[in-house]
């Protein structure tokens, strides 16, 4: 199986953004989803640098995808699709079927978790529109997995997210710019301040949820490195790895570690665990609660 590390979910600093990537160039991900996908109005990188970025990665020996924005609402928003989709460098991963339909055609697109692709006669579906990887959702069992790849189309690839905080929904409001009492268009850029998305509670001081802009996480991180041989058995290519602010390289480190045979599942979650940004928790795996850890 690869390691693939997912496209950055938060908005940070240009010079962060480009470190990161930097010492993502030398890790042990084999496969770099770039781009961004939450929210429109982040400009600290733009898409001349992603494919930028794109090239340095591609130089160092990684498989690099452009992931496509989610949610589409302007004009603006729909050029930056059409952007994606005609890049002519990269693998192109739709996010919504808007997204499908521009590459429908081209072979060896990634479908994405948010195109929500829970089934044989759906992944087949995408397969015929040239679709070669399929990103199962987020919230997806093993059973589930195991039941679509069992009869998936020949050379389709299947993915899974197996670490980090779990994308649960997408909004046209800014529940960050909300926080501080300011409208999405006058939102001050406040997701800056928030590198892996704002922590909430609940009113007896539980961890509950994670906003980072439109997108609503989940406070606790997904973390299936003890699933490894589920996941092995349903045949699964590649296992996603979602970018944190911090220890992204030593967490994929740990996976591939894991992987190798070289350490103990149980050691690589117990470093996990020590650099994650919430507590680690496997529920929808194993068809419970999300937040759970089985």
């Amino acid at each position: 199986m690869k390691l693939a590390l997912g496209p950055l979910l938060y908005y940070w600093p240009r010079d962060a953004v480009f470190a990161f990537y930097e010492a993502i160039a030398g890790s042990p991900a084999d496969v770099v989803y770039l781009g961004e996908l939450v929210c429109s109005r982040r400009h600290e990188v733009r898409f001349e640098d992603w494919l930028a970025i794109g090239r340095e990665l591609a130089a160092a020996g990684k498989e690099v995808v452009l992931s496509a924005q989610t949610l589409t609402e302007s004009e603006g928003d729909l050029k930056l699709q059409r952007r994606t989709a005609a890049n002519g460098e990269f693998r192109v991963e739709a996010n919504d079927w808007g997204a499908a339909h521009l590459l429908a055609g081209t072979e060896g697109w990634v479908a994405g978790p948010s195109l929500n692709v829970y089934n044989p006669q759906t992944l087949a579906l995408v397969s015929e529109l040239g679709a070669r990887r399929w990103v199962a959702p987020f919230e997806a069992t093993h059973a589930m997995i195991a039941g679509v790849t069992g009869s998936r189309p020949e050379g389709m690839q299947a993915e899974v997210f197996v670490h980090g905080r779990l994308p649960l929904a997408y909004s046209a409001r800014c529940f960050t710019a909300r926080r501080f009492h300011l409208q999405k268009e006058t939102c001050e850029y406040r997701c800056l301040e928030f590198p892996d998305g704002m922590a909430l509670q609940t009113r007896d001081g539980k961890p509950f949820l994670a906003v980072n802009g439109v997108q609503t996480q989940s406070a606790s991180v997904q973390c299936l490195i003890g699933e490894l041989p589920q996941m092995q058995a349903a045949g699964v290519d590649l296992l996603r790895i979602s970018p944190q602010s911090q220890a992204t390289v030593a967490v994929l480190q740990a996976w591939r570690r894991a992987l190798d045979g070289d350490v103990a599942a149980r050691e690589a979650r117990e470093v996990c665990a020590a650099l994650a940004p919430g507590r680690l928790a496997n529920g929808f795996w194993h068809g419970r609660a999300g937040l759970e850890a089985a």
